[in-house]
């Protein structure tokens, strides 16, 4: 039997239009209760409430539209990021199973509103920002949780989104201070030459080839929530790969395998719109966000081929491939996070093309060795509906790793194979050892377009992570 629809409606004023979500097995009782107009016209549409599948009718001075949430069992509050580019602008209300989770659903929609349109003329604007959804169905604390949410989400896509042009080093280090500033952060940036002698030398090496004004820098956030002195609050250590361009380095990409590269800082954007969510909502955490931030530029300073460096964590690195600069700077970053502490270490980069080989665009490969966290973060992928999959920290792949003349070498011997799980291993040598260190390899991109997911950039593992933290 098809349970009560539950209306949004808040009595003060009368929304433009209606959209009706239904799941296959109520659809009948629904039609039953409609104008012969509707059944009709439903039935010649062969409407069968398929998840995501849409009718729109006008109704009276308006439009009603009916929308399939498919199978119960299957329902994925997701579904609703579809219907915002695919509805006439105005005030929608909702009517739906009174026991669906309304700030999933508004989360979803704020998300489904989003557009970048920044360097758009007037006419190419995004329009859909004109489709709201009636919020008299939440409370004011619901209201501004789901903000915060779709806040996250929307900063990481901005972020990737802008091209390299206006979003370097400066860019994003500007970025970071924002958000640090709005929560009363304490933040710290140290940049170009510095980054030697404050012992960053792997950032430096990746950077050092940029111009002046696009020096590479480390940007360190650290926060804890108001009155919280004293407390016994676990530590939470976030890392993200900031490669504002790349190039590929003196192993220079080819012209096709440069063309997304303005978002190889997708792992910085991550953390610093998780981060901002931590702080927006006031999670019981002490939070360090630590931004590895460069640009792999061509020129006389690059690092080369052949060279070796130095790192924070005191290994030396035998450079095989300028390309795999990653994690040369989460090298770094990692190497500070140990320095913390911390409970719970983090770290996010679009690191590898084998990790989109192995799980595709959509399913974020991630690695621990913590089976209690590794169990939560599988819970969290399943209630939230962002996909993540566990791949195997693999010990029998580490020889790959070995130098004749250095401690470490950055590009894995051949014969491994295994891109994503061999750069995985590569950073848990520099890893902290106190707490517990998982790592995600995020792709940060949509590339088709679908309803609710434009082309661009995607925000991945944010509701996962976000929901692990919160019950740490």
């Amino acid at each position: 039997m098809a349970k009560p629809l539950k209306s949004n409606t808040s009595g003060k004023s009368a929304p433009d239009h209606q959209i009706i979500a239904v799941f296959e097995d109520e659809l009948v009782a629904r039609l039953s209760e409609a104008s012969p107009a509707t059944r009709a016209y439903a039935a010649a549409r062969a409407f069968t409430a398929r998840a995501g599948t849409l009718i729109l009718l006008p109704e009276g001075k308006g439009v009603t539209a009916w929308y399939g949430l498919g199978v119960r069992k299957a329902y994925n509050p997701l579904l609703f990021r579809a219907l915002p580019p695919q509805l006439p602008k105005g005030n929608w209300l909702l009517k739906a199973d009174a026991g669906l989770d309304r700030c999933a659903i508004h989360a979803a929609w704020g998300m489904g509103v989003y557009g970048f349109d920044r360097y758009k003329g007037e006419g190419g604007k995004n329009q859909r920002y004109d489709v709201k959804l009636d919020t008299a169905d939440l409370t004011p604390a619901q209201i501004e949780a789901v903000g915060h949410e779709v806040a996250a989400h929307n900063l990481a896509r901005d972020l990737i989104n802008t091209p390299a042009q206006d979003m370097g080093p400066a860019e994003l280090e500007a970025a970071a201070r924002t958000v640090a500033d709005e929560f009363g952060a304490d933040i710290t940036v140290t940049t170009g030459d510095e980054l030697l002698t404050q012992n960053y030398p792997a950032i430096h090496a990746v950077g050092r080839a940029a111009p002046p004004q696009r020096a590479p820098r480390f940007i360190e956030i650290t926060w804890s929530p108001i009155g919280s002195d004293g407390l016994p609050l676990p530590t939470v250590a976030l890392v993200g790969k900031g490669i504002t361009f790349d190039t590929g380095g003196l192993n220079m990409k080819g012209g096709a395998g440069m063309a997304l590269m303005k978002k190889d800082m997708g792992g910085a954007a991550h953390v610093l719109a998780l981060g901002r969510w931590i702080m927006a909502t006031h999670l019981p955490v002490r939070l360090s966000i630590l931004l590895c931030v460069a640009e792999n530029s061509i020129g006389g300073e690059a690092f080369r081929p052949g060279d070796v460096l130095s790192s924070r964590a005191g290994l030396t690195i035998e450079v095989g491939n300028t390309d795999a600069e990653g994690r040369l700077v989460l090298a770094d970053g990692l190497a500070r996070a140990a320095e913390i502490n911390p409970d719970l270490t983090l770290d996010f980069a679009t690191l590898t093309g084998a990790a989109r080989i192995a799980l595709g665009p959509e399913v974020v490969p991630f690695y621990c060795d913590d089976e209690e966290i590794v169990r939560r973060l599988e819970i969290a992928s399943l209630s939230e509906h962002d996909p993540l999959w566990r791949m195997p920290l693999w010990a029998g792949y580490k020889d790959a790793l070995e130098s004749d003349i250095a401690d470490i070498r950055n590009d894995p011997q051949g014969w491994a194979q295994a891109g994503s799980v061999t750069a995985a291993l590569f950073l848990q040598r520099f890893a902290p050892t106190t707490g517990v260190w998982a790592h995600f390899d995020i792709y940060g991109w949509n590339s088709r377009g679908v309803p609710g997911y434009p082309a661009g950039a995607a925000a991945h593992t944010l509701r996962a992570v976000y929901r692990l933290i919160k019950g740490l």
